[in-house]
């Protein structure tokens, strides 16, 4: 990308030349458009963008530094125009040395500008001073630069201080312009200086050496006499400290002679530390004496404090006792040298203690564990069946998402009634949290050997060592015993069918051979998880807890297992919920309940299935995989099972006393509103209907939740549950169909043959006759009825029960000995009306039925006496299709004269004799149904009835229905449709 602006140009410098951190001006084209556009600034290859102010794009001031290159370039780099060149560049100078006594202008850095080691300010004798011009001519400087000179002299100096000094260097950078003459006369002046320094230190000394001898006599004879004076202080010193120490015995015998009724005093006091300190002071001073009278008191002293150590181990034994207590108490005991092992004594009496108390906690709860019978039960009920309800849950917070009401809740009394062996285990980890932190502690302390005071540990920390390492074991086995103690309780508590023997019965879970709820289960297991954190928090060794990680896994097992059980029977009392109340999709409450119901029980094992550090898996053996997955299993097939039960329970058992009778919902069975009664074949289709949407979305969410939950054998479970349930929905199915298609087939037969009907002999044909229009208006009805509940369910009856109705009728015709020429035209005819009625749900075996029916009736030969006689009685039955551009609202007047024309009819003609009468029906409107077409002819009588969104129109003078395909509910009334009279009809 190329730049918008040119690159930086320095064209001018002022100064062009100076010493470090002299301020200078750049002048130059294109040098940034803002101080933030300046990336970079060197002079002489030192970066200087720190010190630079941007003025303008053509000036910039800064200050150099110290740059190693005495000459360089200006360059100066910008964001817009990169890196920049120079014109000019700057000559950097070094520094001019100022001396100590020269004159500057500005203010110098005296700590690196002089050396420390020869700068430095101290005193100097006058024979050290050297004058600033030894040789007392003018000093010339300034002639040659300072770098040629040091490139001339290498490693040499012109400071005739310096031990590299150079004359040569010295001369020509001060004196480069003197002449020869006054080198001379400076070599001479020189001299002369030395000469005179000379003479002034001998000359010192020699006027000063009497006054040294004086001075030395004088220091003799002062300490001559200082040892005169104080030789008398001297012994008077020493009288007195003999003195001092008669007295100081004389005082430790009083101390002697006191100490046993001070010990008295202070232990009734309680100052255990004042009798500990008296009693190492006598220790020290009378410990090894020989005299009888200290012997007598120091024996006296002994005795007592052998009754403070069996004071002290007393109180250190007794329980209960804080820690802080017991460490005070070990202290004394081994500042005092108490024979034994006291601190592990104390931890002894501890462990005892800790038991103690656990088995108090179980006999203290033994009888609420086994209780009064009627407390009992209250118990066994709690935790088996006063579980909150899963569907009573979630009747309280929501309706049911498909319509159904919501269900009330239970009552809450359950939460503040803890079932007593979930109440014991609490206790029982609330006991050991609050005893065996401070066992452990104690043990740390004794292991660290801070319970012991200095001067007991430097002598017995070998013998502790020892004592350390061989009761390691043993107090590992203390810790495992509380350990195992609490475990055996809790399993005898919350598993008492895993509690083997009378073990299990003393511990207080034999009695119980009832089951802790799935959610107390959860809660024991919060529990000890809460008791394993806190014992790991203090540092506890793993393989020392690892009785509470068996004991919670078993735990988390178990609770899963229960609360599958619990859905499991949750579920089998679903049906008892079933309201029948079918939503648009056809659908009942109860595939959304099951859902419900299976995500609940699986939300409330999240906690137990979580793995907590060092956790394992619940699904970690397969024998607690292969069960889970089973249980899941159950879990599905039962409420396969429901549905099965539900779908041929007996009509006078089926409850609708609580079906919704709200105006807006669909009249999905005609006469529900009239009777509220299911018939076999609506709960059928209601059954299959939730099949569909059980195969479709519940069972496929389910799995996605038992893996979201990290189940195992999901493949498993959907495969099982998937095979169940198309079996069930299979057999429903075939139910179904035997139920509405056998009517129609069976009725096949008996109205072909019916008024001693023969096709050998037979008049020719009018029309379809009355028993293929009864099974068409049949067939209408299942559409209607299957509609009514699921469209999704009509293409799969429909093609059954066509397959059906056309195998029997190919049958029928097949079976047919011969057929007259009249009876050939009346099979065809009737064969190719059905066949074209139910040609939107042919399937290969209905369509392979319809041609052999035809390929077993004889060919004609012409097709004139096909055609209709213009003089017979008759009626044309007009067809029309459905098309969006042929239609018209069902609402519309019936002499609206501005409908679309009418399709052409398909001539096909009535019988002569009158036909039966038809059911009064009733028109039905809504959402859901299209724009339907009718004839706009005056005349008729229309009545919506027994078919899907269409009409059914009777001729005014033979009474022959005519069928619209289409699909409308059955209802009631009737409405004048235009007139019917057809060419032909004899009206």
């Amino acid at each position: 990308m190329s730049r918008l602006r040119q690159p930086p140009l320095v064209t001018g410098i002022s100064p062009n030349e100076g010493i470090p951190w002299t301020k200078v001006t750049i002048r130059g084209e294109n040098l940034g458009t803002g101080p933030t556009d300046l990336l970079g600034l060197t002079i002489c290859g030192h970066n200087c963008l720190l010190t630079a102010e941007w003025i303008s794009a053509s000036k910039i001031v800064c200050r150099v530094g110290r740059a190693e290159n005495d000459r360089g370039d200006i360059i100066v780099t910008t964001k817009s125009g990169g890196r920049g060149t120079s014109t000019v560049s700057f000559k950097l100078l070094k520094p001019e040395k100022i001396g100590i006594l020269d004159q500057s202008a500005v203010w110098v850095e005296e700590m690196s500008y002089y050396d420390v080691r020869t700068d430095r300010s101290k005193g100097a004798p006058p024979l050290s001073l050297r004058p600033a011009n030894p040789l007392g001519i003018e000093i010339q400087t300034g002639k040659f630069p300072q770098k040629d000179l040091e490139a001339l002299f290498p490693g040499m100096s012109a400071d005739f201080t310096s031990e590299n000094f150079s004359a040569a260097w010295y001369l020509i950078e001060n004196h480069s312009s003197t002449s020869f003459e006054q080198l001379k006369g400076a070599v001479a002046h020189l001299k002369r200086q030395a000469n005179k320094k000379s003479e002034g230190s001998l000359a010192y000394v020699k006027g000063g050496l009497s006054t040294f001898f004086e001075a030395q006599d004088a220091l003799s004879g002062a300490s001559n006499t200082a040892d005169t004076l104080f030789q008398e202080v001297l012994g008077r010193k020493d009288k007195a400290d003999s003195t001092r120490n008669a007295l100081n015995v004389l005082q430790r015998f009083k101390f002697l002679f006191n100490l046993p009724l001070n010990i008295e005093r202070n232990i009734q006091k309680g100052d255990y530390d004042v009798v500990i300190n008296d009693y190492e002071k006598a220790k020290s001073l009378f410990g090894k004496t020989e005299v009888q009278v200290f012997k007598k008191y120091y024996a006296e002293v002994e005795m007592r404090i052998e009754a403070l150590r069996e004071l002290l181990l007393d109180k250190l034994l007794e329980t209960p006792s804080t820690l802080h207590d017991q460490k005070r108490y070990i202290r004394y005991l081994s500042d005092l040298h108490a024979p034994g092992d006291p601190a592990w004594q104390c931890i002894g009496a501890q462990h005892r203690w800790i038991l103690q108390l656990m088995a108090h906690c179980r006999e203290g709860c033994l009888p609420d564990l086994r209780g009064s019978p009627g407390l009992h039960g209250a118990a066994l009920e709690l935790d088996g069946d006063s579980r909150p309800s899963v569907l009573g849950h979630l009747g309280q917070t929501a309706s049911l998402k498909r319509g159904s009401s919501s269900q009330p809740g239970r009552d809450d009394t359950w939460r503040d009634r803890t079932p007593h062996r979930v109440a014991f285990v609490e206790k029982l980890t609330k006991l050991v949290l609050s005893q065996l932190p401070n066992f452990w502690k104690l043990w740390v302390s004794y292991v660290t050997g801070s319970l012991f005071s200095e001067t007991a540990e430097k002598s017995g920390h070998i013998e502790r060592s020892k004592n350390v390492r061989q009761r390691q074991n043993d107090f590992k086995k203390m810790t495992q015993e509380v350990v195992h103690c609490l475990v055996r309780l809790a399993r005898g508590a919350l598993l008492p069918l895993s509690t083997a023997g009378a073990g299990g019965r003393q511990l207080g879970g034999g009695e119980t051979k009832a089951e802790l709820s799935g959610q107390w289960l959860a809660h024991a297991i919060q529990t000890l998880r809460l008791t394993y954190e806190s014992l790991t928090a203090l540092e506890i060794p793993n393989e020392l807890l690892q009785a509470i990680q068996d004991l919670t896994l078993d735990l988390r097992v178990r609770c899963v297992v229960v609360t599958l059980q619990q859905a499991a029977e949750e579920i089998k009392r679903l049906p008892e919920k079933e309201d029948w109340v079918v939503d648009s999709e056809g659908l009942t409450s109860l595939p959304c309940q099951f859902e419900r119901c299976v995500v609940h029980t699986l939300q409330s094992l999240r906690g137990v299935l979580e793995c907590k550090p060092g956790e394992a898996s619940v699904f970690q053996e397969p024998r607690t995989r292969e069960e889970v997955c089973q249980l899941s299993t159950n879990i599905v097939q039962i409420f396969i099972h429901c549905l099965e039960q539900l779908s041929t329970k007996p009509d006078a058992d089926v409850d609708t006393t609580h079906l919704s009778t709200d105006v807006s919902s669909p009249d999905l069975f005609g006469s529900i509103h009239e009777d509220f009664t299911l018939t076999s074949e609506q709960r059928l289709l209601i059954v299959l209907s939730n099949c569909c949407y059980l195969e479709r979305h519940t069972f496929r969410n389910i799995a996605e939740h038992f893996e979201k939950h990290n189940f195992q054998g999901i493949e498993k479970i959907t495969q099982v549950s998937m095979a169940s349930l198309k079996e069930l929905d299979q057999r429903l199915f075939e139910s179904y169909i035997e139920l509405k298609a056998d009517p129609i087939v069976g009725s096949l037969e008996p109205g072909i043959y019916a008024g001693y009907f023969d096709w050998k002999d037979c008049l020719p044909p009018t029309g379809v006759r009355n028993y293929l229009k009864e099974a068409v208006v049949s067939i209408i009805a299942v559409h209607a009825e299957v509609f009514a509940v699921s469209k999704e369910l009509v293409p799969r009856v429909l093609c059954r029960v066509v397959e059906a109705v056309s195998e029997e009728l190919s049958r029928l015709v097949q079976c047919a000995s011969s057929f007259s020429r009249n009876g050939a035209l009346q099979a065809r005819l009737e064969i190719c009306a059905l066949r074209d009625t139910v040609a939107a749900h042919l399937t290969p075996e209905s369509r392979s039925s319809f041609k052999q029916a035809l390929e077993a009736l004889p060919q004609l030969s012409s097709g004139a006496d096909a055609n209709p006689s213009p003089q017979r009685r008759s009626c044309h039955l007009w067809t029309t299709e459905l098309a969006s551009s042929q239609t018209a609202d069902v609402t519309e007047s019936p002499q609206d004269s501005s409908a679309p024309a009418i399709p052409e009819p398909a001539h096909l003609l009535c019988a002569e004799r009158p036909r039966a009468k038809l059911p009064t029906p009733r028109r039905r409107q809504g959402p859901g149904f299209p724009s339907l077409q009718r004839p706009r002819e005056p005349g008729g009588l229309v009545f919506p009835g027994a078919v899907s969104r269409g009409w059914s129109c009777v001729c005014v003078s033979c009474a022959v229905p005519e069928i619209q395909w289409v699909t409308e509910q059955v209802g009631g009334g009737g409405n004048r449709c235009p007139q019917l009279h057809r060419p032909g009809c004899r009206a």
